[in-house]
């Protein structure tokens, strides 16, 4: 018997007497051989130091949060896309067959990816408001034009636990949410609404329309004239409708398409793409927001130019500061409410009707100045409401309808805008709402504003027809790899 060191075994192994000095020996008798050796063990620090420092994590774009990008792009989705963090593990589970992530590692990624998304989307604003105010207005170069532009914002509500503020104790115990959220208590209530807090929600649309050189549907469209029909409309439109009411309701095609704009009578506008903004920040900071998108997408270099809401003063003032160049429109259906209300107050129902009908079909016409001057003389006949007086006496209600119309006279030539292929109610943003709302909202889910923040930039990310999170990841991707994606060849 002779003895050779055999570089495939982990020690010395014996061979036949008769084999060659310098052989190599069969493997497979090497490793057996190598088994019945006696002696000390070596250290098997390769595969432990392979573990540390995994020689691809870099070509892969894995970070530290352990997954690739590919990961992190369906642990975001389904975070972003279900009613809670525990749903979207549940569908990773069940259809990615990611099966060792947990909720709460998913609220970790989306988080941290969301947050990504407020920085860049925070930097594009500060980039944008540097720029002078006449480039601030033109159409960046590469961008193509929409035909019609329409901006529509409004607010939406979620519940906001913040524990410093949170002096008192609570009949329920108060969710303990973490430095993102925790979303999902199914036994606590919010206590008397005081968690409630509004977020606002921006819709950039770009539509095809044509202009018309007469009012393509002069008479008011049967929908607005049905009884049955009207007073559905006035009670969803009630302020005092409870704010958990619509907790989690995703919205519908229906949901986008008023009364008006279903009917027959009317070839209304075809929406194009939607793109959306979302934020839990003041309304100060929101408008510079939307504008920067505007900018981006050309809005302000289109030839047609909408901008849409309801009553409220922020949106006007949003409008002044920053989109005064847009067609300022009302909302119909906001207006039509107000008519509605005030027609029938104090009157017997057919008495109120007949007067509404005739309010509405003027309003519709564009001639609002004409539903004031009645409104006027109503007031008159009713007199004039005390300080004190409950808000739905006759007085109030005809009172709060007077001013109403008077502050958005201007924005309510809806045969005018009709003409020019312009959308007379804000629909479409309404139903946005109920789409964020179906992720942020509801009577047990609260949230910190850090994590509000995140999660309501992801959600106007995946709503939005360009898919911004598509080019992300590809940055993403570069900057954690220092790799650049080949080219398509064709």
């Amino acid at each position: 018997m002779t003895r050779c060191n055999d570089p495939l075994s982990f020690g010395s192994v014996r061979v036949a007497a008769d084999q060659p000095n310098n052989a190599i020996p069969n493997p497979e008798s090497s490793i057996l051989a190598a088994a019945r050796l006696s002696g000390k063990n070596h250290t098997n620090t390769a595969p432990a130091v392979g573990g540390l420092f995994f020689p691809q994590s870099k070509s892969l774009g894995i970070d530290r949060s352990g997954h690739s990008l590919a990961q992190q792009a369906k642990i975001v989705y389904a975070g972003s896309n279900n009613t809670s963090y525990e749903q979207g593990d549940a569908d990773l589970k069940k259809l990615a067959e990611m099966t060792k992530v947990g909720a709460k590692q998913v609220r970790r990624v989306c988080k941290h990816i969301g947050a990504e998304r407020c920085i860049e989307r925070d930097e594009a604003v500060t980039q944008y408001q540097a720029l002078p105010l006449v480039e601030r207005k033109q159409t960046p170069k590469g961008v193509t034009t929409p035909k019609v532009a329409v901006i529509g914002v409004d607010g939406g509500r979620l519940q906001i636990f913040d524990r410093a503020a949170t002096a008192t104790p609570v009949t329920n115990s108060p969710p303990t949410p973490d430095s993102t959220s925790t979303d999902d208590h199914p036994d606590e209530r919010a206590d008397n609404g005081r968690h409630w807090r509004e977020d606002k929600i921006g819709l950039l649309m770009t539509m095809r329309s044509e202009v018309q050189a007469v009012d393509p549907c002069p008479e008011i469209p049967a929908n607005f004239v049905n009884p049955l029909r009207i007073m559905k409309l006035a009670r969803e439109l009630k302020k005092r409708v409870p704010v958990g009411e619509e907790a989690a309701k995703p919205a519908t095609e229906a949901d986008e398409q008023s009364d008006s704009e279903t009917s027959e009578e009317w070839d209304r506008p075809e929406v194009e793409s939607k793109r959306f903004v979302a934020t839990r920040r003041v309304w100060e900071e929101f408008g510079p927001m939307v504008a920067t998108r505007a900018w981006e997408w050309g809005f302000f270099g289109s030839s047609r130019r909408a901008f849409i809401g309801d009553g409220a003063s922020n949106n006007w003032t949003m409008w002044r500061g920053y989109f005064s160049s847009f067609t300022p429109i009302l909302d119909f259906i906001h207006a039509l409410s107000y008519v509605f209300a005030s027609a029938t107050a104090g009157r017997p129902f057919a008495e109120g009707w007949s007067c509404y009908v005739r309010w509405i079909e003027w309003v519709w016409q564009g001639d609002v100045e004409k539903v004031v001057a009645e409104l006027v003389l109503r007031q008159e006949e009713l007199g004039v409401p005390a300080k004190d007086e409950s808000a739905c006496s006759p007085r109030q209600v005809v009172a709060r309808a007077l001013e109403y119309l008077r502050n958005n006279v201007s924005r309510m030539k809806y045969a005018e805008y009709r003409r020019d292929g312009l959308p007379l109610t804000s629909s479409y943003v309404e139903s946005a709402v109920k789409q964020f709302n179906y992720r942020v909202k509801g009577t047990e889910k609260f949230w910190d504003e850090v994590g509000a923040e995140e999660m309501l930039q992801l959600r106007a990310d995946f709503l939005s027809d360009d898919q911004p999170l598509d080019d992300f990841w590809k940055r993403r991707e570069a900057n954690e790899s220092g790799q650049r994606r080949y080219r398509k060849t064709a």
